[in-house]
């Protein structure tokens, strides 16, 4: 186990520094297409959670300057309302609405949920962008590890509260969730919430991500008759706040050769304004191409079997109806 460990930490650390820098982005740019990015979205509505900076803030302008009506879902009002004011007047384009939710909270969620769909609006884009990597154990009041209730507890359940609204949009509607290559570290496991008596956030957050990539899986199994489209993809190693405020030795060590906020979004806005039938969804995607889900040798694709005990958890633990 301890070499198959070390194996997975040695095969992510070769590929990401060949692939997810600065320098992997340029590469891999020289394949883009301009006209990909040249596409409209005037007319239809998109949420953008933890939009308020970094890669979140990011996409919300991206998918702005295209003409979309953009939701952004913030946890501070006063960010909040700075990031819109500001993407407001960077785009020209009024219709940039704040939604404030505190995604450590299910209740919240669902709050949220139920205030956005009395309005009876389509929802045409989900991006569940919002992450967090806390290093210490820590509990939220709903008794869940704090991690684990942002990154993967929220990401549940808005997305599977918001299905009406999705539905409504179709067969046109997508959910897009910004993951992380610290996924390829890890498998995926039921141990949810990190029961080991030390604690790793950084193996958490890791753990996180993986669960992020098969729920989307199992989302296309889940709803493959609703005209919704999912995706989850990896915007590369960015130089945002979260990051230097989460992982301070490697944002220092990685000065100069991490990507802007705007290069780790762009795949996310990439997707979507493609025509569905141009991606593949259930898919991994990365510098806008379809990206492996597991590296060389690592153990991890046979974990993915598990996700069936994890959703029923996770209905569990955020009380949604099996």
């Amino acid at each position: 186990m301890f070499l198959l460990k070390a194996w997975r930490t040695t095969a992510f650390g070769l590929y990401g520094f060949t692939q997810f820098t600065k320098a992997g982005f340029q590469e891999h740019a020289k394949k883009f297409k301009e006209e990909d990015m040249q596409i409209s979205m005037e007319g239809k509505n998109c949420m953008v959670t933890g939009a308020n900076s970094g890669i979140g803030y990011a996409t919300a302008e991206g998918l702005a300057s295209r003409g979309a009506t953009v939701y952004m879902v913030c946890r501070s009002k006063e960010r909040g309302e700075t990031a819109l004011s500001k993407i407001q007047s960077t785009t020209g384009n009024p219709n940039v609405h704040l939604e404030v939710c505190d995604l450590s909270s299910i209740s919240d969620v669902k709050s949220f949920v139920s205030r956005f769909s009395s309005e009876e609006k389509a929802l045409h884009v989900l991006v569940n962008n919002a992450g967090l990597l806390e290093p210490n154990r820590v509990t939220t009041e709903e008794g869940l590890e704090l991690n684990f209730a942002v990154n993967v507890a929220a990401t549940y359940t808005l997305t599977e509260l918001m299905m009406p609204s999705l539905e409504k949009a179709a067969p046109d509607a997508r959910v897009i969730t910004v993951s992380s290559g610290g996924m390829y570290t890890t498998p995926l496991t039921e141990d949810l919430q990190f029961s080991e008596s030390k604690f790793d956030g950084v193996l958490q957050y890791a753990r996180n991500k993986r669960v992020q990539v098969a729920l989307t899986e199992k989302w296309v199994e889940t709803y493959k008759s609703k005209g919704v489209s999912f995706y989850s993809m990896h915007p590369g190693w960015a130089d945002t706040p979260g990051v230097a405020k989460s992982l301070p030795g490697f944002s220092e060590k990685l000065s100069g050769k991490l990507r802007t906020s705007e290069e780790g979004a762009d795949t996310a806005i990439w997707l979507a304004l493609q025509p569905k039938e141009k991606l593949a969804s259930g898919a991994f995607y990365f510098d806008r191409a379809e990206a492996p889900k597991h590296l060389l040798f690592t153990g991890t694709a046979r974990s993915h079997a598990v996700i069936d005990t994890i959703v029923d958890k996770l209905r569990d633990l955020c009380h949604l109806p099996l």
